[in-house]
């Protein structure tokens, strides 16, 4: 998926864009409705398999819930805080025992319209995903056994799992979890932003600045790999197709996608960043080493264009990623049910 039938397409509709730009703001609000489009709402069912609303409520409850992980102290929403626009607002995420992790945590807003998880694209979709930082050593450090275990100790989850897979004969297991997890994200979407309420028409949406941040977004082929409803997400390139930064920001250590496929050309391969909603979820790349919006800006011109932005641009450009924040999801913190006797104690 380097280089994918998609990209090739978003490539020719850019290389015709300018044309079309050059229509004025008609022009670029028709190029950017068709190369972004708004973010769609929630989907109602994953891979043909309705989203219940048992489900829903089950994985809300999962999602917030300590002893998932083997300390009691670590839930999903710890580095994925719904609260901070659904990342943790640091480099590197700090997981069972204060060990750091590998790499930045990216955000769960909108994930559910990504081709692939992680930054390397290792899990195919969020109920995979859901099963990695539960099993790793260096975030919950727990097991599936024991989180069935966990589970299956607390009467009051036992019921909502029957509730939730009502022809699962013993519902209470770890691809449950996942699955309703994995329910529960695909409502974390963000819609209504500027930006999509200006490709509906509401010129004032967006002001003189963003909107020329959006043309040179376009013009200077931002939107070759951030493209899509999410604006990334979707494909993987190289980091420093033209010039590689350094290695505090990539660090030589990670090859990307490369663990993955072990195929040399997928060394430092990583995943488009998606860009909804990016003013929320600095520190910026996959090593987390970049706090300000207009040097993360700067820096992919450099690295992935070969173009040196002026300061001034570089400020349009950001300007208008700030216009992709949406409507956060509102989310109750649930009141998790009491541990019993047989609940495994946390280590």
């Amino acid at each position: 998926m380097r280089k994918t039938g998609l990209a090739l397409a978003v490539g020719a509709l850019l290389c015709a864009g300018g044309a079309v730009l050059a229509q004025g703001d008609d022009g670029l609000r028709d190029m950017a409705a068709a190369l972004f489009g708004a973010i769609p709402g929630p989907p109602t069912e994953v891979r043909g398999v309705a989203v219940t609303p048992e489900r829903v409520e089950l994985g809300r409850m999962l999602f917030f819930e300590p002893r998932l992980s083997r300390s009691h102290v670590i839930s999903c929403n710890t580095c994925h805080s719904v609260g901070t626009g659904g990342a943790d607002n640091v480099p590197v995420s700090i997981g069972h025992g204060w060990q750091r992790g590998p790499r930045n945590s990216p955000t769960v807003f909108n994930a559910v319209f990504n081709a692939a998880q992680f930054w390397d694209g290792r899990a195919a979709d969020l109920a995979e995903q859901a099963k990695g930082p539960v099993q790793a050593s260096v975030e919950m450090n727990n097991t599936p056994e024991r989180v069935v275990q966990t589970l299956a100790s607390i009467p009051q989850y036992v019921e909502r799992f029957r509730a939730a897979f009502p022809d699962d004969p013993d519902p209470v297991d770890f691809d449950n979890v996942a699955l309703a997890l994995e329910a529960f994200e695909t409502t974390l979407v963000t819609p209504g932003s500027r930006f999509d309420r200006y490709i509906a028409g509401d010129e004032d949406a967006l002001d003189a600045t963003e909107r020329e941040g959006l043309r040179l977004f376009v013009d200077s082929g931002c939107g070759s790999c951030h493209n899509g409803p999410n604006f990334g997400g979707r494909a993987y390139f190289p980091f420093g197709v033209i010039e590689r930064p350094g290695g505090e920001i990539l660090p030589e250590s990670d090859k990307g996608r490369f663990a993955v496929t072990q195929t040399a050309s997928d060394e430092y391969v990583f995943r488009a960043a998606p860009l909804r909603n990016v003013e929320l979820t600095a520190p910026y790349f996959h090593s987390g080493q970049v706090w300000d919006l207009e040097q993360a800006v700067a820096i992919m011109g450099s690295s992935q264009l070969g173009r040196e932005l002026a300061d001034a641009e570089a400020a349009a450009i950001a300007a208008f990623l700030r216009t992709l924040t949406g409507r956060a999801p509102e989310v109750v913190y649930p009141v998790l049910p009491p541990s019993t006797a047989a609940t495994p104690k946390p280590e």
